[in-house]
C-alpha cells in the first residue's frame, strides 16, 4: 500500500490538488495511508472518523432517513459521505467509506463483507462497491484503502 499512497501524494502535489477522508469503518487507515507518506501535509487537509450515525448526521449533515431508508452501509450514505465531504473539509476531493467489515453488522441491510466506497471530485461522484465476505476484518479494511487509493491515482491519470 506504502509505494501507492506515495504514487497519489506525488501526483496531488503536480496537480496541486487536495484530498480529505471521510471514513466510517476503515476508522482512519486511509488518512493513516497518505500521512505516513513524506510531504501529505501538501495535499492531505484532514479526515473525520463517523462511525456512528448520529455523527454522520451531525458532521456531515446526512439526513437521518437517507440512512434509515437506505441503511448507513448503501451507496447512497457513500455518495453523501464524499459529496458532504467535500465542503466539510474544503477539499478538492474527498473520499469515504463505509461498509460491514465484521465481525458482526451494523445493521440488517447488507451482510458482512459489503463495504461501499466513494470518491467526489471535479463535480462527479464514483462509487467503488465491495463484496469481500471471504476476508477476515483487517484484510476488508486494507482492501478498501488500497482499492481507493488506486482508483482516485487512476482518476487523476486520466
Amino acid at each position: 500500500m506504502k509505494n501507492n499512497a506515495k504514487k497519489l501524494v506525488e501526483i496531488l502535489e503536480k496537480e496541486e490538488l487536495t484530498i480529505g477522508s471521510v471514513e466510517s469503518f476503515t476508522g482512519g487507515l486511509f488518512g493513516k495511508e497518505i500521512t505516513d507518506v513524506d510531504g501529505a501535509s501538501n495535499v492531505y487537509k484532514g479526515g473525520l472518523i463517523v462511525y456512528s450515525n448520529e455523527l454522520k448526521e451531525k458532521l456531515l449533515g446526512i439526513k437521518k432517513e437517507l440512512i434509515e431508508e437506505n441503511g448507513a452501509v448503501s451507496w447512497p450514505v457513500a455518495q453523501a459521505m464524499a459529496i458532504n465531504g467535500l465542503d466539510v473539509l474544503g477539499v478538492d476531493i474527498c473520499v469515504s467509506f463505509t461498509g460491514n467489515a465484521g465481525p458482526s453488522t451494523c445493521d440488517d441491510k447488507e451482510e458482512l463483507g459489503v463495504c461501499y466506497m466513494g470518491i467526489a471530485f471535479n463535480g462527479q461522484i464514483w462509487s467503488i462497491p465491495l463484496r469481500l465476505s471471504d476476508l477476515d476484518r483487517e484484510q476488508i479494511r486494507e482492501v478498501c484503502t488500497d482499492a481507493i487509493i488506486n482508483a482516485v491515482t487512476s482518476i487523476l491519470a486520466k
